[in-house]
């Protein structure tokens, strides 16, 4: 009888290991993005922006660990710029964008990590007119970050100081692009993109236009 019972809860065990979600079907990135309006800003100056300003922006992910519908995409990076007719707050704006692929990725990484940007930033990217390969450089310091895709963009940015944004939430006007985990505000040291698919040339630099966080996706 004992046999029978451990047998049975043997193959019970089995069955649940067999249905589980493997523990790595999920990609964890660091993400950052960083805009043409404050973010983090007093009143007058987010009305003053919002009809004039915020139509366009870069968003990162650099890759931490995971697969994507079985590639493993551990390591690698990519960026978005996009651009709209208005304030990107306004999701009735007609939104075009450029998706840049890191160039270390193979043809299976580059096909996933192209899936899965679409479809974690389907809300917010509109047409997209060109996906390209490109050396794609993310460094991270605690809060701190540095990425650069040559001829088109450099980005830094820092962690705003006391953590301001977390003791004024009122003042913090927008959300992030995509979803992101314990979002914070950060302060934008340089950002912009030169990219002619799209017809822009911006430059933002020492405002508080950007977020940062992490962002989890399904691997599925």
């Amino acid at each position: 009888m004992q046999k029978g019972i451990l047998s049975f809860a043997l193959l019970a065990g089995l069955a649940t290991l067999a249905g589980a979600e493997p523990t790595d079907n999920k990609v964890i990135a660091d993400y950052v993005e960083a805009r043409t309006a404050s973010v983090f800003a007093g009143a007058c100056h987010y009305n003053g922006e919002i009809v004039t300003a915020g139509r366009e922006a870069q968003m990162v992910w650099h890759i931490r660990t995971g697969t994507y519908k079985g590639v493993d995409l551990s390591g690698l990076n990519a960026m978005v710029a996009v651009v709209s007719e208005s304030n990107l707050k306004n999701a009735q704006s007609q939104h075009r964008s450029v998706l840049y692929l890191d160039e270390k990725a193979t043809e299976a990484q580059q096909n996933a990590l192209k899936e899965m940007i679409l479809k974690s930033g389907k809300s917010v990217l509109g047409e997209v007119v060109a996906v390209k390969r490109s050396p794609i450089t993310f460094k991270r310091e605690e809060d701190n970050f540095a990425v650069e895709v040559p001829s088109v963009s450099k980005l830094a940015v820092k962690a705003m100081p006391n953590k301001e944004c977390c003791r004024m939430p009122n003042n913090v006007w927008y959300e992030p692009l995509v979803k992101v985990n314990s979002r914070k505000v950060g302060y934008t040291e340089a950002s912009g993109v030169k990219e002619k698919s799209l017809k822009t040339d911006w430059m933002k630099s020492r405002e508080n236009t950007a977020f940062y966080g992490t962002t989890v996706i399904s691997g599925q």
